[in-house]
């Protein structure tokens, strides 16, 4: 006859090894998924620019203003982010000031074309991260600072 803890250790491999089976199955069938959300943005209204003197997937969103300066090809200025804890949030509208300020540490930005980019990472409790972006052209700085 086994012992209690010879069965206790049998049963527990046996069910250790269902779990890393279900694991790593779940892990390769993520890699079959392709996830294409998709989003549309309205910029409504730019009120000022300031010139500075100084348990679900979750998605990740935020919004960025994107322009070239002659030292870098891409800078970057967050202006909105957001999380989206679940699908039944996905869908929403807001109306908003920007979260943070597009700043212009000198007089460098006057005149300056930019890029307002929507990216958004779909960060799921097991596998890979996917991120994407969308890009809407065609907006510019004001020649002068109030």
């Amino acid at each position: 006859m086994h012992s209690f803890g010879y069965r206790a250790n049998a049963v527990l491999t046996f069910a250790v090894t269902v779990l890393a089976l279900i694991c790593a199955i779940a892990s390769f069938s993520d890699n079959l998924n392709s996830p294409s959300p998709s989003a549309d943005v309205q910029v409504l209204n730019i009120n000022w620019f300031q010139k500075s003197t100084q348990g679900n997937d979750e998605v990740f969103v935020f919004l960025a203003a994107e322009y070239e300066t002659p030292q870098n090809s891409l800078n970057q200025v967050s202006l909105w982010d957001g999380i989206i804890p679940s699908k039944e949030h996905a869908k929403f509208g807001i109306h908003t000031t920007n979260k943070y300020r597009f700043t212009d540490q000198g007089s460098n930005l006057r005149g300056k074309e930019y890029n307002l980019t929507l990216h958004w990472h779909v960060m799921p409790k097991t596998g890979k991260m996917f991120a994407d972006k969308i890009v809407m052209t065609g907006f510019g700085l004001p020649e002068e600072y109030r």
